[in-house]
C-alpha cells in the first residue's frame, strides 16, 4: 500500500460512489471524465484494491468501497472545515460558518437573523443546511446546528433556547367549511394531512398525537416545508409549530387540550469553535434569536 495519497484521489472516488458513474462524477467535481478514472485507478492502484465494477447501469461499488465511504465522507467534511476555519482569519469577523436546521427553521425562523447578523457583520458567510437529518458536529459536517433534542456528546458547546410547541392547525376558511371538530373522533370526518414514512421523530411524536397516525391521512408528505404549505392552502388539519401559525391570521389552533407536543431546542456547536469569532457571533445571534421566538 502507498502511503501519503493525495486528497484528490479520495475526492474522485468519492464522486462516483455518489454518483454512480464517472461521468456523473466529472459533472459533480467539474472536472473531466478521463482526470476521475485515472484518479480512482491511482487510488487502487495505491491501495491495492478493487474499488468498482463495471455493471449495465455503471459502476458498482466494491464491498472494500462500501467499507471505506464513511472514511472518506470524514475527510470531505474535515477539508471543507479546514477551509471554513482559514476563512476566518485577518481582521475583524469573516469568513464561512456552516448551520444546519431543519427545513421548516430554515426557511420560516432563520432567514432574519442570518440578515440581523449579516447586517452587523458584513464580510461573514453563511452556509444555511436545510435537513431534517442531525448533521454531526464532530465529524465537522456542519459548524452550528439547531437540534430538537439535547446533545449529549461531551465535546459539544449547548445552549437551551427553549420548548417550541406543536400542535395541529389548519385554515380558518377549512373550518368553516368542515366545522371545527371539538373532539378527537371528530378528526375522523376532517382531511387530515402528515407523514408518509415513519421516523424517529413521528414514532415519538405519535405518543403526543395519539390516533393521528398513517392510516388517518388523507394527504402524506414526509417534507415539513409541504406539510406546512398544504396546511396554509387550506387541504386541511395538521401538525405545525403554534408560533408559526401565531403570526398567520388566516390559521386557528385545532383540539390544542388533546394534541400538544414540546420540541426541546438548543444550539450546539464544537467546543473547538469556541474561541473562533466568526462562529462565536452566529452561535450567540442564533441562540438570541430562537430564544426571542421560543418565548411564549
Amino acid at each position: 500500500m502507498t502511503s501519503n495519497i493525495g486528497w484528490e484521489l479520495y475526492r474522485s472516488f468519492l464522486g462516483v460512489l455518489k454518483a454512480g458513474s464517472l461521468s456523473g462524477a466529472a459533472r459533480e467535481l467539474g472536472l473531466t471524465q478521463p482526470t476521475v478514472g485515472r484518479h480512482v485507478a491511482a487510488l487502487e492502484a495505491a491501495l491495492g484494491v478493487a474499488l468498482f465494477t463495471r455493471s449495465q447501469v455503471g459502476l458498482a461499488p466494491t464491498e472494500v468501497a462500501l467499507g471505506l465511504r464513511a472514511h472518506a465522507e470524514i475527510m470531505a467534511s474535515t477539508a471543507a472545515s479546514l477551509e471554513r476555519a482559514a476563512s476566518g482569519y485577518g481582521e475583524g469577523v469573516r469568513g464561512v460558518v456552516r448551520v444546519s436546521a431543519s427545513e421548516v427553521v430554515g426557511v420560516e425562523v432563520l432567514p432574519p437573523i442570518v440578515e440581523r447578523l449579516r447586517r452587523r457583520h458584513a464580510e461573514l458567510k453563511i452556509e444555511l443546511v436545510l435537513t431534517n437529518r442531525v448533521q454531526d458536529l464532530l465529524r465537522r459536517e456542519a459548524d452550528i446546528a439547531v437540534r430538537m433534542m439535547r446533545p449529549e456528546q461531551a465535546q459539544l458547546l449547548a445552549r437551551r433556547v427553549g420548548n417550541i410547541e406543536i400542535g395541529l392547525h389548519a385554515r380558518k376558511d377549512y373550518l368553516a367549511r368542515h366545522g371545527a371538530p371539538r373532539r378527537v373522533s371528530e378528526l375522523a370526518g376532517h382531511a387530515l394531512i402528515g407523514y408518509d414514512q415513519p421516523s424517529a421523530f413521528v414514532r415519538a411524536a405519535s405518543r403526543s398525537f395519539t390516533g393521528f397516525d398513517r392510516d388517518a391521512f388523507s394527504i402524506r408528505t414526509d417534507s415539513d416545508l409541504a406539510q406546512l404549505a398544504l396546511i396554509r392552502s387550506g387541504a386541511g388539519i395538521g401538525i405545525c409549530q403554534a408560533a408559526l401559525a401565531a403570526r398567520d391570521d388566516t390559521l386557528a389552533r385545532v383540539l390544542p387540550g388533546a394534541f400538544s407536543m414540546q420540541l426541546d431546542t438548543w444550539v450546539t456547536m464544537h467546543e473547538d469553535l469556541r474561541n473562533s469569532p466568526r462562529c462565536r457571533v452566529t452561535f450567540d445571534a442564533l441562540v438570541e434569536g430562537l430564544v426571542a421566538y421560543a418565548r411564549p
